[in-house]
């Protein structure tokens, strides 16, 4: 009986992915708004096409965890700009007021 570990290091892969995007989001809100939502776009296509073309199936699918990572981020940052509105995490004094 073969063991294979691709499934256990894809999910392993995914849950580091989403875990780093967590904090992106809340620092790239916090020192810059939703500007930068644009970045997450062009990622997550970027992360799309590598998807696509890459010939690694284990390497494919983290392409795919890491861009739909990207667009799903562009979400949380016009969330996360709501949650800093209700006093849920602090507002940067230094940036100023265009959101």
């Amino acid at each position: 009986m073969d063991i294979h570990f691709e499934g256990l290091l894809t999910g392993v892969v995914t849950f580091l992915i989403i875990g780093l995007f967590h904090p992106i989001v809340i620092k790239v809100e916090y020192y810059w708004g939703t500007g930068l939502w644009w970045i997450f776009l062009v990622m997550g296509v970027v992360g799309c096409a590598a998807a696509l073309v890459v010939d690694s199936l284990f390497v494919s699918a983290v392409c795919g965890v890491f861009a739909f990572s990207s667009f799903w981020s562009i979400k949380e940052l016009f969330e996360q700009r709501e949650r800093v509105k209700k006093g849920w995490f602090p507002a940067n004094p230094k940036r100023k007021k265009s959101d």
